[in-house]
C-alpha cells in the first residue's frame, strides 16, 4: 500500500494530474516558479520589470483555495484584472497548497479590481474563495531576551540569519520578569514573514534564554507606545496629514533612530537628512512642543509637523530629543510607504 513507499514517491503521487498540468503550463509559458521555505513564488520582480517594487496597498490575500489548485489556474485568473508583480502560493510538504496565497499587483488599482472581481468568486462549483487587502505586516516581537543582550548584539545576529532588517528597538518585557522584548521592523511583509519562519524554526537562544517570536500584536504595540503618556503628535509629508502613534518611551536604544535613518538614506542613495527644529511651547511639567522639518534630498516632499518631547537630564537638549522623535516618525513613514 502507498504508506510503505518512500516519502518522496508517496508525495509525488498526490494530486499527480494537476502537478503534471502545472509543469506543462510552466514549460509552455516560460514562467519561472521558485520554491523557498514553504512558499512557491512567481515574479518579485517579473521578467521585464523596470524600477522600484510597487508601494504598500498593492497586495491581496487569497484564502479558501482548493488545495489541489495551482498557479496554472490562479495566475491567469488574477492577471485578468491587472499586471502581477508577484504571486506567492503557500505549499505543504506533499505538494498540495496550504489553502492561501498572496498576489501583488503593479499598482493599487489592480489590487482593488482583484478584490472587487474575485472575493466570493467560485473557482470551482461550490468553492468560493476569499480575496481581501493584505495587511502587509512588517513588524515582529521577540520576547524573553536576557537583560544582558544589547541592541547592537541582537541586530548583528538578526542581520546574519535574516534579510531586510530595518530597525531593532528594545523594551522592558511587559510579560516576563527580568527580560527584554524587541520590536523588529523589516523592509517588507515578505521579509518579515521569512524572518519569522527562520527565527521560530531556529528556536533562537541569546545568552542562554529561549525567545518567543510572533507578529507584533497591535495591542502590545500600543501598550509599548503609551508607556509614557504625552500629548499627541501629527505629521505631514508635503500637504498630506498623517496620524502618528504616540512617542515611544525614551531609552538609550532610541539614540539609534538617527543612525537608522541616516543608514537607510545612504542605502537607498537618498542623501543625508537635514533636520530643522524650533521650540514653540514649554509646559510646567517638563514637556516641550517642537515644530520640526526633515528634508531628505531624494524625497520629493519634506516631512514636517509638531511633536512633544521631554528633556531628560542635562546630557541632551530638547532639540536633540526632538530630532530623535522625528527620526523615529520618518522611519515609520518610510517603512509603511
Amino acid at each position: 500500500s502507498q504508506h510503505h513507499l518512500p516519502p518522496q514517491i508517496w508525495t509525488n503521487s498526490i494530486n499527480q494530474a494537476n502537478k503534471m498540468a502545472l509543469l506543462a503550463w510552466a514549460k509552455e509559458t516560460g514562467i519561472d516558479l521558485v520554491q523557498i521555505n514553504g512558499q512557491r513564488r512567481y515574479g518579485g520582480p517579473p521578467p521585464g520589470w523596470v524600477g522600484n517594487p510597487p508601494p504598500a496597498g498593492t497586495e491581496v490575500f487569497i484564502g479558501k483555495l482548493p488545495q489541489d489548485m495551482y498557479e496554472n489556474t490562479l495566475i491567469p485568473l488574477f492577471q485578468r484584472v491587472g499586471k502581477l508583480y508577484e504571486f506567492r502560493l503557500m505549499m505543504t510538504f506533499s505538494g498540495l497548497n496550504r489553502g492561501f496565497a498572496y498576489a501583488k499587483y503593479s499598482n493599487r488599482h489592480g489590487a482593488k479590481e482583484a478584490i472587487a472581481a474575485f472575493n466570493n468568486f467560485e473557482v470551482r462549483e461550490g468553492c468560493a474563495i476569499v480575496v481581501c487587502k493584505s495587511t502587509e505586516k512588517c513588524e515582529l516581537s521577540m520576547d524573553g531576551l536576557a537583560t544582558s543582550v544589547s541592541r547592537q548584539k541582537l541586530e548583528a545576529v538578526l542581520r546574519r540569519v535574516t534579510e531586510g532588517v530595518l530597525s531593532v528597538t528594545l523594551y522592558t518585557s511587559p510579560c516576563q520578569k527580568q527580560a527584554q522584548l524587541a520590536v523588529l521592523k523589516y523592509t517588507s511583509h515578505q521579509a518579515a514573514a521569512m524572518a519569522k519562519k527562520t527565527l521560530m524554526e531556529g528556536k533562537m537562544r541569546l545568552d542562554g534564554l529561549e525567545t518567543r517570536v510572533d507578529w507584533l500584536n497591535p495591542n502590545l504595540k500600543q501598550k509599548l507606545q503609551l508607556c509614557e503618556k504625552k500629548p499627541s503628535s501629527s505629521w505631514v509629508q508635503g500637504n498630506k496629514r498623517l496620524g502618528v502613534p504616540k512617542q515611544a518611551p525614551r531609552s538609550p536604544v532610541l539614540h539609534n533612530a538617527l543612525d537608522c535613518l541616516n543608514s537607510l538614506c545612504q542605502r537607498h542613495y537618498l542623501g543625508t537628512p537635514l533636520f530643522l527644529t524650533k521650540c514653540v511651547q514649554a509646559k510646567a511639567n517638563g514637556w516641550l512642543r517642537f515644530w520640526c522639518r526633515v528634508v531628505i534630498p531624494g524625497c520629493p516632499m519634506p516631512f514636517s509637523g509638531f511633536t512633544w518631547v521631554r528633556q531628560d537630564g542635562p546630557g541632551r537638549s530638547g532639540h536633540e530629543e526632538a530630532k530623535i522623535a522625528v527620526a523615529l516618525q520618518v522611519l515609520r513613514m518610510l517603512g509603511e510607504s
